[in-house]
């Protein structure tokens, strides 16, 4: 994308307002995340923010509740519902909620279909991968939250971690050197 020469600035700040206006609006309608950033913070005044979240965990409870027949199938669902998470995230800077939805997905899947992932192979290694590589972020996002947020997570995320260490995840698990338990 080739910057914007010093002439062209001057001349787009010179246009008259009704012509900035217009082309202000058809560059930002080109964009859908900036036009849901816009939206949220203008329209709704960031006071969405709980039922966005909501949103999401709804999705996440009832795609969690799909029967996958492989891990292959159960990680297009993970990588679906964690598409949608990092979409909120981008729109509304939810460091909290990046951490909380990302948690809450990685557990319902695993609490609902752990049986998928009982044993390494090729069936199922790069799901568990994927898994590992996930709550690998995850603990990382979460230790730089405030202190005063990880009563609220202990218990998921140890939950999360005793998942973690069973079956073909444990492999990845100590690959990525993840603690067998979490107090913050």
């Amino acid at each position: 994308m080739p910057a914007l020469t010093a002439d062209l600035k001057r001349a787009v700040v010179e246009m008259p307002e009704k012509e900035k206006d217009k082309l202000l609006i058809r560059l930002i309608s080109k964009d859908p995340i900036l036009t849901e950033k816009l939206d949220y913070e203008l329209v709704e005044g960031k006071t969405t923010l709980d039922h966005r979240r909501q949103l999401i965990r709804d999705l996440t409870n009832r795609t969690a509740k799909l029967d996958p027949d492989t891990a292959g199938w159960l990680m297009m669902d993970m990588r679906t519902v964690s598409g949608y998470i990092t979409r909120h995230v981008k729109v509304t800077k939810d460091t909290y909620g990046d951490v909380d939805l990302t948690l809450h997905m990685l557990t319902a899947f695993l609490d609902n279909h752990a049986n998928l992932l009982k044993t390494l192979n090729g069936r199922t290694e790069k799901c568990a991968q994927y898994v590992a590589k996930r709550t690998d972020m995850l603990l990382k996002k979460l230790n730089k939250l405030d202190p005063d947020y990880f009563m609220e997570f202990e218990d998921d995320v140890n939950r999360l971690l005793r998942h973690m260490h069973t079956g073909a995840l444990a492999h990845f698990a100590k690959m990525l050197a993840l603690p067998k338990t979490w107090g913050g």
